[in-house]
């Protein structure tokens, strides 16, 4: 729908509230790197891990070297030496694996929260993950708050017309019987506030 509309009137919107659906690393990379849209969005993230060890988020990216650095700053890499031939290391899953030196993890005071199975510790970073980075950023400003309570008023009109006024289905065919429908279901909606609004009467003057 933003192409159509940014092909036909030639406008854009500057940010796209959504809700964690909307949060894939895919999804956040159209937004970011080609439309060039903040998105107000809830990351979708399964990297957090269930018992007290370290995640991939307690690691620091750094963006000049391309590396992770772990609680004590060690180094993830994607490749400790360097080859002839230049490499993606692009996995089928989308993800570069960034590995840490088994020669750290051996000594370091850490391991029993980081890597207590395997002799060094290894992220499966997206090729996307900048993106979500960007997101992620974006979800610590007022600005995201704000959006979220946008969000939740526009989102409580949906719910009252599924739930209350019935519109779970379109009973009429075709684009024209689908804007009829919307349009006539709309203006029950706000017949129904009005109604609300004005048998409260006029606001009280002190």
């Amino acid at each position: 729908m933003i192409s159509r509309v940014e092909a036909q009137f030639d406008i854009k919107p500057e940010r796209l509230i959504g809700d964690t659906a909307y949060g894939t690393a895919p999804m956040l990379a159209w937004m970011v790197e080609e439309k060039d849209i903040e998105p107000h969005v809830t990351v979708w993230d399964k990297t957090e891990r269930k018992n007290d060890s370290f995640s991939s988020n307690d690691f620091h990216w750094d963006e000049e070297t391309e590396e992770y650095r772990c609680p004590v700053c060690n180094a993830l890499r994607s490749e400790w030496r360097a080859f002839k031939n230049e490499r993606s290391h692009v996995t089928k899953a989308n993800t570069i694996i960034f590995r840490s030196r088994q020669t750290d993890c051996v000594a370091c005071p850490m391991k029993a929260k980081c890597c207590l199975n395997t002799s060094f510790r290894k992220i499966a970073r997206g090729v996307h993950e900048a993106a979500r980075d960007v997101a992620r950023r974006i979800a610590a400003t007022p600005t995201y708050q704000r959006s979220r309570h946008e969000r939740k008023k526009v989102e409580m009109l949906f719910a009252h017309l599924k739930r209350i006024l019935k519109l779970d289905r379109l009973r009429v065919r075709g684009m024209s019987g689908a804007t009829d429908e919307f349009t006539l279901a709309a203006a029950v909606q706000n017949l129904r506030r009005l109604a609300k609004l004005t048998s409260q009467g006029p606001p009280l003057t002190g």
